[in-house]
């Protein structure tokens, strides 16, 4: 049995577990030999001690972090994801929270748990009237061996942030193609980035064309003498990464009945588990 969590403090966890309870369905009639998957809402210690992977869903990243340290669950998140290293996922609002720096923050900055060697910024493409659906290439989803080139995913940006910037010059892609831009200015607001994962950085997926012309997250520069800024693809934006056990989406893939990226994430898990 491998106990799968989800945070339910705040935003979309209902839609998440509904998604992942399908994926499980879907695994469960094509692999026999899968594991038997169980799903649990996180809102203690005790419950996330159960866990063996984790969802951050989307939602309000400062009004997550606060309940989160409210409900006593920084200390121990930041040890699930960066001490016992176990699988997490987090979309939109929860990449926010997986990444060791965060630059648009509101004032007084938030709590980050960290694990994800990025610099992401929030709120990218500016406010809710300005969220959009747009089909997305993912390579990661054709990773079967079939050489079948997977149909695109109906990709859901509502307030979405997007990496800018990476501080490791371990990076990979799905097809290496890696560009320099200029990043906004970091600010650090993870508390442990000693902690932070060491593993290669991998980009899973891009968004080009239009949504990605918005300049205001590529303006100034003070980035540290050992990031790396990257952006693959030209003016592509970085919308899907994943660093070791952590992995993260901008968009929201709970909110549409697609579920390929659910059945990917649980079988990443049942690969680790073998």
């Amino acid at each position: 049995m491998v106990t799968v969590g989800v945070l339910a403090l705040q935003g979309g966890f209902s839609e998440h577990l509904s998604s992942l309870r399908k994926a499980a369905a879907h695994i469960s009639s094509t692999s026999p030999s899968a594991p038997t998957f169980e799903f649990i809402e996180v809102r203690t210690p005790e419950q996330l001690a159960r866990c063996d992977a984790l969802v951050i869903p989307g939602g309000e990243s400062t009004t997550l972090s606060l309940v989160a340290a409210q409900s006593g669950l920084l200390k121990p998140l930041r040890e699930f994801v960066k001490v016992n290293k176990k699988p997490t996922w987090g979309t939109c609002a929860g990449l926010i929270f997986l990444s060791e720096q965060a630059s648009a923050a509101k004032r007084g900055g938030q709590e980050l748990i960290g694990g994800l060697d990025v610099k992401v910024h929030r709120n990218h493409f500016g406010r809710q009237i300005e969220s959009f659906v747009t089909d997305l290439d993912l390579p990661f989803l054709s990773q079967n061996g079939d050489g079948v080139r997977a149909a695109p995913f109906p990709a859901v940006f509502i307030r979405a942030p997007v990496v800018d910037q990476i501080l490791t010059d371990k990076v990979g892609s799905i097809d290496d193609k890696l560009e320099s831009t200029t990043p906004d200015l970091a600010v650090p607001v993870s508390k442990d980035q000693s902690d932070a994962p060491k593993g290669k950085v991998e980009i899973l997926a891009t968004l080009p064309g239009r949504h990605a012309s918005n300049k205001k997250a590529a303006s100034g520069s003070n980035a540290g003498a050992d990031a790396q800024e990257v952006s693959p693809k030209g003016a592509g934006d970085i919308v899907a990464l994943r660093q070791e056990n952590v992995f993260g989406t901008s968009f929201h893939p709970e909110l549409t009945d697609d579920v390929r990226i659910h059945v990917w994430w649980l079988e990443q898990i049942a690969k680790s588990c073998r």
